[in-house]
């Protein structure tokens, strides 16, 4: 039955405008907050076929978002938008072509055994009776032959090819015979129960059920490959994905006046019909119930924290009154009656406590998502954004703008749920602990100094009945000040989308501690509505007046808010407290300043004191944007490396890499490859320009420089030679064959394209790129330790690598705003730059050496 839901939650996943199904006001309790209904079932998305529906949105490995038409480049692409299109067509039917191969080998796999069962079936010691054996293999024989006959046609057509070819007709012939595929998915739920009961009850069988071989294709080394039976009956379920998304892909890159485009356009319709027959009805979803604001009380602080319960997490609204926390979760109530919260537990202040003298063994374990899913999901709420900013300019695009800013909602609240990882723990002293998550530091230490400030009253224990409790709980949905989920989709569309651009922060000095110790500061800004660590200046020892007077330079992603918490660095290793997530430092203050476009849009600095505890903390800023900030200017010095043609520093050097490159991978892999955030915490500034002057101008002692220079100054260096090539790394002809790669749905196209890109660049500009990718990779390797995925890489490096010189930027492209820029070109920026991070060692002289790559993971 698994098998079967997941078969489900395929194909929808896979052709839904709502690629999660997640609540805003039902994820505490009753299953819900766990993606499930209240039976226990799994709750699916629903289904958007609507032929114009985005076809970037259903690709698995795409940027889930439209892309930009753009200019063709010249080489793979060359001459007008008609041979574009082609060109790519016939890459998408020739990664379709190989994978169909696969596909017929593992039908095959699967008739193999079919026919010597059927043979012992009417003999005196089958293995299998007729009717289990018509069963299992229910239509594998038709399908086969399909396949078998579609496959024979394309061939030749995609061996002659040329632009007068169609195809059209042999993928609406395929479309038609979907009446098969009907068939198989009714009986799949069977044919699977059956299987395995007679594996239960059979040993002969279920050593052949176990090990079926399967032929590779015909140029591969491989020559066979063990699947189980299981495998192999659900490979039909997951061709009709993949032909359907293949359809969008040929339909993209098919002329509207081509003889094929409305035989593609049926094919097409005809499948997404298909897909919507075996979807099962599904229960309608719940939205959030938002009310005025009530009168106030004794409420001093609430908010919607994470809760980790029985090994789960679950969204809670926490209420701090003046003499107890009471923990809640909004109740399920009939259609058109008030919402009203159910009290989870509550604590009295007086017994209340952060820590007991062990609680090691107490700590529930937590399920933490890969961070690269994290990522994936802002990359996608960034591109809906830009989707829901672009239907409210096109006439009649309301009714699409909220069906995105649902989806939108869905996936935030995702993101609130499972992105904190900060620890906040709480003890009843009678021996009960809770354990919530936060997103940041500054937050935990907020809700742990209203508490103490509360219990430095003379608090009584209290107990409250159940009708005192039943009152209270009642009134907390007047009380609340915090209204509604913490996410962008609730916000009005009047508030500032925020900058978007490089904030540089100049970290001066602090006044008011009252004892010597060793002090620093960190940097926080808001992206995706949660705090993000961007810099940290270097420690100041035993002082009460640090002077660090540190420069920064903070990429800003819709960011609204600027935060400086001041730490005592804490040496002693023994005094290392888990509640605190490995952080032992004392923060000895905190604070926060709007981002106020008037304010810090000037050329010059703006002066800003920040006042935390007593302490004072001093510091100076100003804003470039983005449109501003990321041209690209050539040096016009062409006897340095920064600003000049990657081609003429390799050929000065006499060079396949710049040296700049190899040395500051090489200091990084040395001593920084564990250093936390490396590559996305900011260096100093003027260590930067210093570095930059050294490499530009030859110095003698760069190497004893880099040294001796702080880590994260080095890693600094080598984005910004990146960011300063007067044309991008993977250059400015190609890009546009990128973007359109990247938004490839189908795995083998993509593959096809994205490597014979590579094989496009320029030799210098591939060596350095396959030198840079070994390295990102390593640095992955270390994630546990540096907190730098392959995902938080790829948007570090990608921009950098791919963002086209000013002149190719504009070209074909309509953005009205910086917001847009970033939302929609920089995601598919990102994803190219994972797509190869991600995938299997690439060869210089391999990928020279061979013409066509084919995906063979189907």
């Amino acid at each position: 039955m698994a098998v079967f839901f997941e078969m489900v939650c395929v194909i929808r996943s896979l052709f839904s405008s709502n690629d999660f199904n997640y609540n805003t006001d039902g994820y505490e309790g009753d299953g819900a907050e766990d993606g499930k209904s209240q039976d226990g079932s799994e709750t699916l998305p629903y289904i958007d076929e609507s032929p114009t529906m985005s076809p970037q949105l259903c690709a698995p490995q795409g940027p889930d978002g439209e892309t930009v038409s753009p200019t063709p480049p010249e080489g793979l692409l060359a001459g007008g938008d008609v041979e574009k299109g082609l060109e790519m067509k016939k890459l998408v039917l020739s990664g379709f072509l190989a994978s169909e191969e696969i596909y017929i080998n593992q039908l095959e796999a699967l008739l193999l055994p079919m026919r010597p069962l059927k043979a012992t079936a009417t003999t005196s010691q089958p293995v299998l009776t007729i009717q289990q054996v018509e069963t299992i293999f229910y239509k594998i024989q038709d399908i086969f032959e399909i396949h078998k006959e579609f496959y024979d046609a394309l061939l030749p057509n995609i061996q002659q090819w040329d632009e007068k070819v169609t195809v059209g007709h042999l993928f609406q012939k395929l479309a038609s015979q979907l009446g098969v595929y009907k068939a198989f998915v009714d009986n799949y739920k069977v044919a699977l129960e059956t299987a395995e009961k007679c594996s239960q009850a059979n040993s002969q069988f279920q050593k052949i059920s176990e090990n079926l071989k399967v032929k590779g294709p015909k140029d591969s080394k491989d020559c066979t490959t063990n699947v189980s039976m299981e495998a192999l009956l659900y490979k039909p379920i997951d061709r009709v994905t993949r032909s359907t998304l293949v359809l969008h892909d040929l339909l993209k890159h098919t002329p509207k006046d081509h003889p094929d485009f409305p035989l593609l356009q049926d094919a097409l319709r005809i499948s997404q019909n298909f897909l919507s027959s075996i979807n099962e009805e599904i229960d309608p979803r719940r939205t959030a119930v938002t009310t005025p604001k009530g009168e106030a009380r004794q409420l001093v602080k609430d908010g919607f924290l994470v809760e980790v319960s029985e090994s789960s997490r679950k969204l809670r609204h926490v209420f701090l009154f003046t003499d107890l926390l009471l923990c809640a979760k909004m109740k399920k109530t009939a259609v058109g009656r008030h919402q009203q919260y159910e009290c989870k537990w509550y604590i009295p202040l007086a017994d209340l406590t952060f820590q007991t003298l062990d609680d090691s063994d107490s700590c529930p374990s937590v399920q933490v998502l890969p961070e690269h899913e994290i990522e994936e999901m802002k990359t996608k709420i960034s591109v809906l954004k830009s989707e829901i900013q672009k239907e409210k300019k096109a006439p009649k695009g309301q009714s699409r703008v909220e069906r995105l800013r649902k989806k939108m909602n869905e996936q935030e609240s995702w993101l609130l749920l499972n992105s904190p990882t900060i620890p906040f723990r709480i003890h009843n002293k009678h021996g009960k602990s809770y354990l919530f998550l936060l997103s940041s530091d500054y937050e935990r230490s907020e809700w742990r100094e209203s508490i103490q400030k509360l219990q430095k009253k003379d608090l009584q224990a209290c107990v409250l009945s159940s009708v005192e409790l039943q009152v209270l709980t009642s009134s907390c949905f007047k009380l609340r000040t915090v209204h509604n989920i913490p996410v962008t989709s609730n916000k009005d569309d009047e508030e500032t989308p925020g900058l978007y651009g490089f904030l540089h922060v100049i970290v001066h000095s602090a006044k008011g501690f009252k004892e010597s110790a060793n002090l620093y500061c960190t940097l926080e800004v808001d992206s995706y509505g949660y705090f993000v660590s961007k810099a940290k200046t270097r420690v100041f020892r035993d002082t009460t007046e640090p002077q660090w007077n540190e420069e920064f330079e903070i990429e800003l992603e819709g960011s609204q808010y600027l935060r400086i918490l001041c730490y005592e660095k804490c040496y002693d290793k023994s005094m290392l407290n888990k509640d605190d997530n490995e952080i032992v430092d004392k923060i000895m203050g905190k604070g926060q300043v709007q981002l106020d476009p008037q304010t810090v849009q000037s050329k010059n600095w703006h002066m800003d004191v920040i006042e935390m505890n007593g302490i004072k903390v001093e510091f100076s800023m100003k804003f470039t944007s983005r449109d501003l900030s990321l041209k690209r200017t050539p040096s016009k010095k062409q006897s340095g490396v920064f600003g000049v043609k990657i081609n003429v520093v390799t050929k000065r050097e006499r060079s396949k890499v710049p040296y700049i490159v190899r040395q500051c991978i090489e200091e990084v892999e040395k001593r920084g490859i564990d250093e936390v955030g490396i590559y996305r915490i900011s260096g100093v500034a003027t260590d930067i320009q210093a570095l930059k002057t050294a490499f530009d101008t030859n110095t003698k002692d760069i190497l004893v420089m880099l040294s001796d220079m702080d880590i994260n100054a080095i890693a600094g260096t080598l984005k910004l030679y990146f960011r300063e090539l007067p044309e991008p790394l993977l250059t400015d002809r190609l890009y546009p064959a990128f973007m359109e790669g990247i938004a490839l749905s189908d795995p083998a196209a993509k593959e096809n394209c994205m490597m014979h890109l590579l094989r496009s660049l320029p030799d210098p500009n591939l060596m350095t790129f396959l030198t840079l990718l070994e390295h990102l990779k390593r640095v992955a390797e270390k994630e546990p330790i540096n907190k730098m995925s392959l995902h938080n890489l790829a948007t570090v490096f990608g921009p950098t690598l791919l963002r086209p010189s000013e002149s190719e930027s504009t070209k074909g492209q309509h953005i009205t705003s910086a917001s847009d820029i970033w939302s929609h070109d920089v995601m598919a920026q990102v994803q190219v730059l994972l797509y190869y991070l991600q995938h299997p060692p690439i060869s210089f002289a391999e990928l020279k050496r061979n013409t066509l790559y084919f995906s063979t993971d189907v």
